[in-house]
């Protein structure tokens, strides 16, 4: 089988900071530059089968088709929570991580397959230039998976960089910084931060937040995905995409 590049975690200093949106940004922006690209989402909790979930709705702005979701609980909690709220058995670092080296491993093999000649008066096929699959994590880093499962164990699990998704306003320095430490403290590398949403007009301290982020973490801020962008139609998200982040972050990523 073909090896599968290590994926990139993305996680949050917690809930509703953007994550979603980031992700389907950060997607569009490696199919803008020809990269063969998946979106997974571990556990997607508070719907019910059948309605899109995060996953879903990252793909549908970005134009990925290859998405996976690995479990799905109905209640609106911490994935540990809901299960257990639901009397449903936890979710375990196998349960997890086996179908997503599953699913990278496919997808190894279907791009490592060589390309088919064109046929007369067609155009060549396209061959992607490379892989990135993104891992949307659930809420913030330690948020729990499973009994004693978090997002940076499976990160760690999947040998998987981490890109921090991260609010743009007041208060976020301290959670940035936590949230940094946490990633470093598990012996996995932070490849920067992207801001959740970038107001229009920013205030005096979004403003500094630009500076202060990559001093007080050490890590460089990889983009800044505009307030709204998730209402963009999906053409017009996956045009602008690319220019919501810095020359070289899939370079640095990958």
């Amino acid at each position: 089988m073909t090896a599968a590049p290590a994926p990139v975690v993305v996680t949050g200093t917690g809930t509703d900071v953007g994550k979603t949106i980031a992700t389907a940004a950060l997607a569009a922006l490696a199919r803008s530059a020809g990269l063969d690209t998946g979106i997974c989402k571990p556990i997607q909790t508070g719907l019910h089968p059948g309605e899109p979930g995060d996953a879903d709705e990252a793909a549908r702005l970005s134009g990925v088709r290859r998405v996976l979701e690995v479990r799905r609980l109905p209640d609106p909690l911490a994935p540990e929570t809901a299960a257990r709220v639901a009397g449903l058995p936890q979710s375990t670092l196998e349960d997890l991580v086996g179908p997503i080296r599953r699913w990278l491993g496919a997808a190894a093999e279907s791009t490592g397959a060589p390309a088919a000649g064109p046929s007369v008066g067609s155009a060549a096929p396209a061959t992607p230039a490379g892989r990135l699959d993104l891992v949307e994590g659930a809420g913030g880093p330690l948020v729990r998976l499973g009994t004693d499962l978090t997002v940076l164990d499976l990160a760690a699990a999947l040998d998987a960089p981490v890109v921090v998704v991260a609010r743009a306003g007041l208060g976020t320095l301290s959670d940035t910084e936590l949230t940094v430490r946490a990633v470093e403290s598990a012996g996995l590398r932070c490849a920067g931060i992207v801001i959740g949403s970038w107001p229009f007009d920013p205030d005096l301290a979004e403003r500094l937040n630009l500076e202060d982020l990559p001093r007080l973490t050490g890590m460089p801020v990889l983009g800044r995905v505009p307030y709204g962008a998730g209402a963009l139609p999906p053409a017009e998200f996956t045009r602008l995409a690319p220019e919501w982040f810095i020359d070289g972050l899939l370079d640095a990523l990958r």
